[in-house]
């Protein structure tokens, strides 16, 4: 059976979709559909709004519920906005993201979520588009990079913490990539790679 809610220490992590607009070579759906050798999140099928609260059962018992599982979140705008609306208020609630929902969407969406979300994680993941393309062979090619910068620079008018991060790989400037972030006026953190597990 798939898992849609996976705990981790105090936070409750939300594996809503497979699809991404990202093939990372670093990503751990490359090594295993099981994460940690634990939990199954490759979905045979996409969650529903309601199995996804379901899942979720009494948000108070976390610190924190987090969107982050095998694909990008933001691709499932409405179900992510139906589900915070559900859980708001009784825990904080966060997305972590590879920072293209506005350029899939065709459109600004961070207005809406606005009120919902209280941090945003935004994989930054390179110091520059080329490197950028190297590591995570996004659908949108040479765009993919600045609508991150762009993405990273919008959210913070409407989501009260965000972040920028990277995988701490040795392709990976991280200095130039800390120094970005230092620049856009959010915070950085560097996400550590297991060859055999993933632990955020």
């Amino acid at each position: 059976m798939n898992s849609i809610a996976y705990p981790i220490k105090d936070s409750l992590y939300l594996n809503i979709t497979n699809r991404c607009t990202n093939e990372c070579s670093f990503c751990i759906r490359n090594i295993s559909r099981m994460f940690n050798d634990k939990y199954p999140l490759w979905l045979e099928k996409e969650p529903t709004s309601e199995e996804i609260i379901q899942a979720i059962g009494d948000p108070k018992k976390y610190k924190q519920i987090v969107f982050c599982g095998y694909g990008e979140p933001l691709i499932r705008l409405d179900i992510v906005k139906t589900v915070s609306k559900a859980i708001k208020g009784h825990t904080s609630v966060r997305i972590d993201t590879n920072g293209h929902g506005n350029i899939y969407w065709g459109r600004n969406i961070l207005p809406e979520l606005e009120g919902l979300i209280d941090s945003m994680s935004i994989s930054l993941d390179a110091e520059n588009a080329q490197k950028y393309d190297t590591l995570c062979h996004s659908l949108f090619g040479e765009k993919a990079y600045a609508s991150v910068i762009a993405f990273a620079k919008e959210a913070k008018k409407y989501i009260p913490e965000v972040e920028l991060s990277a995988v701490g790989l040795p392709k990976t400037n991280i200095k130039a990539c800390k120094k970005i972030a230092k620049e856009l006026g959010v915070k950085f953190r560097v996400r550590t790679y297991y060859k055999k597990e993933y632990v955020r």
